[in-house]
């Protein structure tokens, strides 16, 4: 039986819509469910907290709650950056420092997995909570990959059993759906769809995996 002819429309084409993510559009799909999850655990935003590449969710998140915050990097030329070091090895970084570590899409560019779950255990004060989002359904960015590399795609299973290695408490959770996924690939915009489309859950389709992760021991 032959397949019912489809209008593909605009989506008909080789090349995605906007090749940045999203973000020539708007604001980019997958910053809907980093932001989300976020404002969910925003209490565990306090105290000392490091985050990576620039302290904006830090900011945002924890407000009067924070009493330091860090930017961590692996680029000591970074603008703002007060902890340059790789996740991979943690050389440099203090152990037991960071009441919280906001991680946002950074575990793909690091090969070495496990070392870095290491890493972000070890520099978590007792009772510190890591916030880490990872791509599940994303495409490749050439910034990255031509710097550092890109080597890694998550699902909640695999993002937990590997947090796991390290930490005994871990929730992980997929987002998205084929339609917030598809429109992510093509490089739609938040703008693109609607709310109730972008909350749509369907666990076969994780754009997103989310995980929060706490050090044992007393805050």
């Amino acid at each position: 039986m032959a397949a019912t002819p489809l209008d593909l429309g605009d989506l008909r084409r080789l090349s995605p819509i906007d090749a940045g993510f999203g973000g020539g559009r708007g604001k980019p799909i997958d910053r809907h469910y980093i932001e989300g999850f976020l404002e969910r655990h925003a209490d565990d935003v306090h105290g000392h907290v490091l985050e990576v590449a620039e302290s904006t969710y830090t900011e945002r998140y924890g407000g009067g709650r924070v009493t330091a915050r860090d930017v961590l990097h692996l680029d000591p030329a970074h603008p703002g950056v007060t902890w340059a070091a790789d996740l991979a090895d943690g050389a440099g970084l203090p152990s037991a420092t960071f009441d919280c570590f906001v991680c946002t899409q950074t575990l793909q560019y690091v090969y070495a997995l496990e070392a870095a779950v290491a890493t972000l255990h070890r520099i978590l004060a007792p009772g510190g909570v890591l916030l880490l989002t990872v791509p599940g359904i994303s495409q490749i960015s050439p910034y990255d990959r031509q710097r550092w590399g890109e080597h890694w795609r998550f699902t909640p299973q695999s993002i937990e059993r590997l947090l796991r290695t390290a930490f005994d408490d871990v929730e992980a959770a997929g987002h998205g759906n084929v339609l917030a996924s598809i429109g992510f690939l093509h490089g739609l915009a938040c703008e693109d769809l609607t709310v109730a489309e972008l909350d749509h859950a369907d666990d076969r389709y994780p754009l997103l995996v989310t995980a929060r992760a706490v050090k044992e021991g007393a805050a």
